[in-house]
C-alpha cells in the first residue's frame, strides 16, 4: 500500500517472561547466572508459551486456567534455572512443570467440575513428561489461532485474545496499544473467552470450505496485528509477533498461497523500519527514504516467496505491489505502471474505498495527476473515504505535482488538522511547508 505520510516507532512491548524475571531477580544463584537463566527463559517463552497454552487448553476447554499454569511453570524456570542451570530441553522442562501444576489444580477441583477434572486427569496422566510431538504440538498452536480470531467475536478482540494467548504479550501493554486501561482490557479479554466458552466455539482447525471461508478472518487479523505495529504511533512488537505468526502459518499451511503472500507483504513492509525516522526521530516519506538502510535480506526473503505464486488473491496483490516498492534502486526508478496493474487486479478482489485511493495514486504516477485526481474523485463516490484524513494528503500530492502548489500546501495543512496522530500531523505540515516553498 502506499505511503502518503511517513513513519514512526515506539518502545518495544516486553513479555511476560521478562516482566517476571525483573520480580525475582533477587532469588538463587548469581547475578550472572541470574541473568542467564532470564534471558533463557524469556528466549524459550517465545516458542513454547503458546505451546503450552495451546496444549491445555485442548485438554481442560479453561483459558486462564491454561495462561495460569503456563506463567508458573516460566515463573518456576526463574526461580530453579540459575540453581540447577538451563535445562537441555528447556520447552519439554516447561511442558512437564505447567502440566504437573495443571494436573495439581484439577486434583483439587470442585464437584461443579468433577468431570472436567476427571476427563483432564486421564488425558495428563497419560502423557509423558517429554514435550509433545511436534505435529500435535502445532496442531494444537494452529487451532488456538484458528479460536481466537473466530468471526463470533469482535474484530478487536481477536486481535487481543492473540496478543495475549498466542504472542504472551503483556495486557498492560496491550491496553496501551489500545488507549484503554489495563483493567478495561482484562474484561476485554475475559469477555472474549467467556464467549468462546458460551458460543460453543469448537476448538480445532476447520477443513474443506469451512477453512476457505474462515482463512481469511485469521489472516486479516494477523495483518490488523501487524499494522498494530507498522502505523506511525503503533507498537513495533505487534509488527514482529504479526511476522512470526505468519511464519508459523506458512510453516502449518504451505499449499495457502495467501498465508505466504501476507508474510512476503509484512517482511517488505517491515524492511523499511530502520530508515522511517530521521535523527530527530521525525517520520520520513518513502520516496526520501535512505535505502540502504532497508533490511534488504528481509526483501530478499519476500522475493523468494512470492517467487512461483500464481495466485490472484488480495494479499498476493499486494505482497507484489510491495515487491515494486522494495526493489526499485531509488524513488524515481519504482515501476509505477506495473503497480498500477497490480492495483487493477486487487480492486476487483478487494473493492474497498482505500484500495480504490491507493489506486488513484498509482495511477497518478504511471499516467499524470490527472488521471489521478480522475480515479480519486471515482473512489470518493459513496462517501468511503469521507473524513478519512489521507484522501486530502493523496489530493493534495495530485494537485501539487499539477502547479497548484499553493492549494496543495492548503490541502496538506487541512490533512495534518484531522489525523489523530502527531508523527503524521508533523509530516503532513513539513510537507505543506515544502510545497509552500520555492520548488524545487
Amino acid at each position: 500500500m502506499t505511503d502518503p505520510a511517513a513513519e514512526i516507532a515506539v518502545p518495544r512491548a516486553s513479555t511476560d517472561a521478562d516482566g517476571a524475571a525483573a520480580r525475582r531477580v533477587g532469588n538463587g544463584g548469581t547475578a550472572a547466572g541470574r541473568a542467564a537463566a532470564a534471558q533463557a527463559v524469556a528466549a524459550t517463552a517465545v516458542e513454547a508459551y503458546p505451546r503450552i497454552v495451546a496444549a491445555l487448553i485442548r485438554i481442560t476447554g479453561d483459558w486462564t486456567l491454561a495462561e495460569d499454569c503456563t506463567q508458573e511453570a516460566l515463573e518456576r524456570a526463574l526461580d530453579r534455572w540459575p540453581v540447577d542451570g538451563v535445562p537441555t530441553n528447556p520447552a519439554g522442562w516447561l511442558m512437564a512443570v505447567a502440566r504437573n501444576r495443571l494436573l495439581d489444580v484439577l486434583r483439587r477441583a470442585s464437584v461443579e467440575r468433577r468431570k472436567l477434572r476427571d476427563v483432564a486427569v486421564l488425558a495428563l496422566t497419560a502423557a509423558t513428561a517429554e514435550p509433545m510431538p511436534d505435529e500435535e504440538v502445532v496442531d494444537d498452536r494452529l487451532r488456538l489461532i484458528f479460536t481466537c480470531c473466530h468471526p463470533a467475536l469482535a474484530p478487536q478482540a481477536r486481535v487481543a485474545l492473540t496478543l495475549r494467548t498466542i504472542c504472551a504479550v503483556p495486557t498492560a501493554d496491550i491496553a496501551r496499544a489500545f488507549l484503554v486501561s489495563e483493567s478495561t482490557m482484562t474484561r476485554r479479554l475475559t469477555r472474549a473467552k467467556t464467549r468462546i466458552a458460551e458460543a460453543g466455539i469448537p476448538y480445532r482447525v476447520p477443513r474443506g470450505r469451512a477453512l476457505t471461508e474462515r482463512l481469511p478472518g485469521v489472516l486479516g487479523v494477523l495483518y490488523l496485528l501487524f499494522t498494530q505495529g507498522y502505523d506511525a504511533d503503533g507498537e513495533p512488537a505487534f509488527a514482529e509477533e504479526a511476522i512470526r505468526l505468519a511464519r508459523l502459518l506458512v510453516r502449518l499451511m504451505p499449499e495457502q498461497e495467501e498465508v505466504t503472500a501476507l508474510l512476503a507483504l509484512c517482511l517488505l513492509q517491515h524492511s523499511r523500519r530502520t530508515a522511517r525516522r530521521d535523527t530527530d526521530g521525525e517520520l520520513i516519506p518513502l520516496d526520501r527514504q535512505d535505502r540502504s538502510r532497508w533490511d534488504h535480506a528481509a526483501i530478499a526473503e519476500a522475493d523468494r516467496l512470492l517467487t512461483g505464486l500464481a495466485g490472484s488473491g488480495p494479499y498476493v496483490w499486494q505482497a507484489r505491489i510491495a515487491a515494486c516498492h522494495a526493489t526499485a534502486p531509488s524513488a524515481d526508478a519504482t515501476d509505477w505502471r506495473r503497480i498500477a496493474e497490480c492495483y487493477d487486479q486487487l480492486v476487483q478482489v478487494q473493492p474497498t474505498p482505500v484500495v480504490a485511493l491507493n489506486r488513484a495514486v498509482a495511477h497518478g504516477y504511471a499516467y499524470g495527476p490527472a488521471t489521478g485526481l480522475a480515479l480519486l474523485a471515482e473512489a470518493r463516490v459513496g462517501g468511503g473515504l469521507d473524513g478519512y484524513p489521507l484522501t486530502l494528503a493523496v489530493e493534495a500530492d495530485l494537485v501539487a505535482r499539477q502547479g497548484d502548489r499553493e492549494r496543495a500546501a492548503e490541502l496538506f495543512r487541512a490533512a495534518a488538522d484531522r489525523v489523530s496522530g502527531d508523527a503524521e500531523r508533523r509530516a503532513l505540515l513539513k510537507r505543506a511547508r515544502r510545497t509552500s516553498g520555492p520548488a524545487s
